[in-house]
């Protein structure tokens, strides 16, 4: 096994490092220019969604590579995930993302966010009036159907706490082979990986810089102090240093550039090494949670009437 990479409880290897395409300013050939450069770089681990919009070019891109003789399908490793508003038949949702991307598979499938959207809610901030009663049973019935249905090679969760996973472990005949939460050094999710690590489940880290260039991410990260020295020690960058501490963490990090620079940057956190003294002074950050998840917190029709409340008081 190599050290970029980890097995799944599937069998299957996802490489540590992975690459974003979730844009809203972006367009289809913008995003599939960038994947397909990515490709040519190295990367091999793609994350997409429903609600991103971007898988079309995700499967252009990767059709494009294996048709140019850069790569080959089962050397790229794809996620997607089912939307808040397909709760209600994550098969029909999986085969229409298929049908986005042009592929007979995708290597993992996650249900993207605790929460139950109404069938037209096609759109990541919801009103009022679209929430629904959760009833993950329901939903990862279909998840293990996707599975079983050879839709998928693996499914998993986004944005649970412990104690979701602990409920859903608690009835899923297929346990969950990952976790992808929000991860970097200031939000070190000690708890959530210790738990993971127990049940075998894969912790992939989204925002793993802390999200900067989004309106919703923060600079926080990669202008902390203790990063900066790192990152000046072994003369390397703030964002080689963030990217290699999750990879050296066994996690998976997703990070997200269209600039041809920084992916070649970011990729070069494959060849870093941080030392014990570095992961020890990473654990004494200030931690602070960037993604908090606030749209899906109101008084009435949501389930969640705090932020508390949807993270299980782990915030």
């Amino acid at each position: 096994m190599k050290s970029n990479q980890a097995r799944l409880n599937t069998g299957n290897v996802v490489p540590l490092l992975g690459f974003g395409t979730y844009s809203c300013t972006y367009d289809y050939e913008t995003t599939q220019k960038a994947i397909y450069m990515a490709i040519k770089m190295g990367y091999r681990h793609f994350d997409t969604a429903k609600i991103y919009g971007s898988e079309p070019a995700l499967g252009k891109a990767v059709r494009e590579a294996i048709s140019d003789g850069l790569v080959d399908r089962e050397h790229i490793f794809v996620t997607s995930k089912l939307w808040s508003s397909d709760h209600h038949d994550p098969v029909s949702a999986l085969h229409h993302s298929l049908q986005n991307l042009g592929m007979e598979y995708v290597d993992l499938y996650l249900v993207h966010w605790p929460v139950r959207f109404k069938k037209w809610t096609d759109y990541p901030i919801p009103n009022e009036e679209d929430f629904e009663d959760l009833d993950l049973k329901a939903t990862w019935a279909g998840m293990e159907k996707c599975l079983q249905l050879g839709l998928c090679k693996a499914i998993g969760v986004s944005n649970f706490s412990t104690k979701k996973l602990q409920y859903l472990l608690d009835f899923a005949s297929i346990y969950p082979a990952v976790n992808q939460v929000e991860m970097h050094p200031m939000w070190r999710q000690n708890k959530m990986r210790k738990f993971c690590e127990d049940y075998k489940i894969h912790v992939s880290a989204y925002m793993p810089l802390g999200g900067p260039g989004n309106f919703w991410g923060s600079t926080f990260v990669i202008k902390d102090p203790i990063i900066l020295s790192i990152a000046k020690k072994h003369k390397v960058t703030p964002a080689q240093v963030a990217l290699r501490w999750g990879m050296q963490k066994g996690v998976s990090v997703i990070v997200k550039s269209f600039n041809e620079g920084r992916m070649r940057e970011n990729y070069g956190a494959i060849n870093l090494k941080l030392d014990d003294n570095d992961m020890v002074n990473i654990e004494k950050m200030v931690e602070i949670k960037i993604m908090r998840g606030d749209h899906l917190i109101n008084t009435t029709t949501s389930p969640y009437r705090t932020i508390e409340q949807l993270w299980d008081y782990e915030i």
